[in-house]
């Protein structure tokens, strides 16, 4: 650790003190509090919309359970598939927005907030990563089965992956408390397993024989996702390479409740207008 007390990459614990950060922890402690607020109007909104306009309540995705059968004609072992069920799409966008602002909302609360303090001050948001786990995932999921992905276990393998990206994220700031210089490791792990959710995505959606058909702004869509969910392990990359202003911590800090807020919000409309579609079932 440097003399001014903020974490080098050839020195130990990440570590600012508030004579030592332009950012008070009071202020990080108000940021939160707007973004959960903010969070959670556009929740309730969306929710809302989702119950009472009948084209958004309307819109629901099918999920399947694909499994073999035995083909007594050719005497062969052949896949299937079954419906076990649908998602309204309207109703569990809103989700990812509560979970976010329930999570913002418990690290302004008086009962963490001593814990969160003490936490950013040794480089180290426990909270963060767990929400992201819960939250992301159910966005990542939404957007697999927007693009194609019906199948339940493999969206139960994509949520597996996401969540693994997320708690590598904990396990990077965990790990490089106690090191003498960064360990990378567990950020390029996360890195990893937070690409197979996109692989699988890629497969789903170029997957078809009609990809001249699909209009240009659709993929613009999936590029702006892609875009939005990977801003927050460039954050956390310009953290610990202490570039420019995220020598401190708590500027990272800063801008990972600005990306929940933006990002968050930018990801939650996008897919919640993937309500505006005609209903497959229909055509």
């Amino acid at each position: 650790m440097s003399s001014s007390g903020y974490y080098v990459e050839s020195g130990g614990m990440l570590e600012t003190q508030d004579d030592e950060s332009p950012l008070s922890m009071a202020y990080l402690r108000r940021m939160n509090l707007y973004a959960g607020i903010l969070h959670l109007v556009q929740a309730i909104l969306m929710v809302t919309a989702s119950q009472f306009v009948e084209r958004i309540r309307d819109f629901t995705i099918p999920l399947s359970q694909s499994f073999l059968v035995f083909n007594e004609t050719c005497g062969a072992l052949k896949p299937d598939s079954k419906n076990v069920g649908n998602i309204q799409l309207g109703a569990a966008t809103s989700v990812f927005l509560f979970l976010s602002a329930l999570a913002h909302f418990i690290v302004w609360s008086p009962m963490y907030f001593e814990r969160y303090s003490r936490e950013i001050k040794s480089g180290i948001n426990t909270a963060r990563w767990w929400e992201y786990a819960l939250s992301s995932s159910v966005m990542i999921l939404l957007i697999c089965m927007l693009f194609g992905v019906y199948d339940v276990a493999t969206l139960l393998a994509v949520a597996g992956c996401n969540i693994s990206m997320n708690l590598f994220g904990l396990l990077m700031e965990r790990v490089n408390q106690l090191t003498e210089t960064v360990d990378w490791s567990p950020f390029w792990y996360g890195c990893f397993a937070g690409l197979i959710p996109w692989i699988v995505c890629f497969m789903a959606f170029l997957g078809g024989p009609d990809l001249d058909k699909i209009p240009g702004f659709v993929y613009g869509i999936f590029a702006s996702y892609l875009i939005f969910f990977n801003t927050f392990p460039i954050n956390m990359y310009l953290q610990y390479k202490q570039i420019g202003r995220w020598k401190d911590y708590r500027y990272g800090e800063l801008w990972y409740i600005i990306l929940s807020l933006a990002s968050k919000s930018l990801l939650a409309w996008v897919v919640f207008g993937g309500t505006q579609q005609p209903q497959a079932e229909n055509c």
